[in-house]
This record gives C-alpha cells, structure tokens and sequence, in this order.
C-alpha cells in the first residue's frame, strides 16, 4: 500500500476498527441500502483485503432460477467498494467501471464467497479485483474495477 493509505494498527483507521467488530455479522446498520437488501455476513476485513458471504436467495435469481447476472455483478462492486472504504482514505472512490465475467451459476441456496482485493492504490485511482465462489470452490464470477477519488468528504465512523 502507498502513504495514501492508513494501517489497520493506525489510529487514524477507524473504519477498519468498526469493520473488525462485526466479522460473522450481516452488513447490515450504517452501510448503502443494496448492501442491506444482499445481506452478506462479513468474514474477514484486513488493510486492501476483504471476504464477505452470500446466501442466493429466490429474489436474486433470473427466470432461469440461476444467480442473475446483475446481481453478481452487485455483489462484487458493493465489496470492491466496501474495501476501498476500509482503507481509511479521506474522501470517497467511486467507481469509474466495472468489468465483469461470469463463469458458472449459481441456485437458490448456494452460499457464495466473495473476495475482494487491491491491486494497486494510486493517489486518485484505485484498481481492484473481485472473485464470486461457490462452497465447493467454483468460481461463478470476477471482476476488475478502477475507482476515482471524489469530493466527497467521508464523515467518521459511528462510534455506538
């Protein structure tokens, strides 16, 4: 990571802290309203790094009763972001594109892994990549992201 970014030891990175403290919970509480509605339970959160699981429910599905493609494609950038979030910059990324290739299904009731990281971490331009897998290992999609810097100021963590 660059001078850009804070550690997780830093006192500086609460958002890492707040993250910590809800490892095998939902995401559910101050975070966007989809990563609400996709109510992924959070396994590990580290500096550039994070692994957040997913159930697929009926609602998530297309009419072939297979993971919709538009919602994998959710689930990867709402980690991407989330990650990008974690890293304790001053202002908020957003992202700038999204590509993504999918590779097998998925069904309701399948419980998906999806892992995020960071690639490089430039000052204005964060690249990142995503995996979306299935319990038995098969990935049913990735992603690479880029994310700019806005001008938006991100308030601090809540603290209760």
């Amino acid at each position: 990571m660059d001078s850009q970014t804070n550690t997780p030891d830093s006192p500086t990175n609460a958002r890492i802290k707040m993250l910590m403290q809800l490892k095998g919970n939902h995401m559910t509480g101050n975070f966007s309203p989809v990563a609400k509605w996709l109510n992924g339970k959070l396994i590990d959160v580290a500096e550039g790094s994070m692994e957040i699981e997913y159930e697929v429910r009926e609602d998530m599905c297309n009419p072939m009763r297979t993971l919709h493609g538009g919602i994998a494609a959710t689930i990867l950038d709402d980690i991407v972001g989330t990650m990008v979030y974690a890293l304790g910059r001053e202002f908020a990324f957003t992202s700038v594109n999204l590509n993504c290739d999918f590779l097998n299904p998925a069904v309701p009731g399948d419980v998906l892994t999806a892992k995020s990281q960071v690639i490089r971490s430039g000052k204005n331009i964060i690249h990142v990549e995503g995996q979306l897998f299935k319990a038995d290992g098969r990935i049913v999609a990735k992603c690479a992201s880029n994310l700019i810097q806005t001008s938006f100021i991100i308030p601090a963590p809540s603290t209760h």
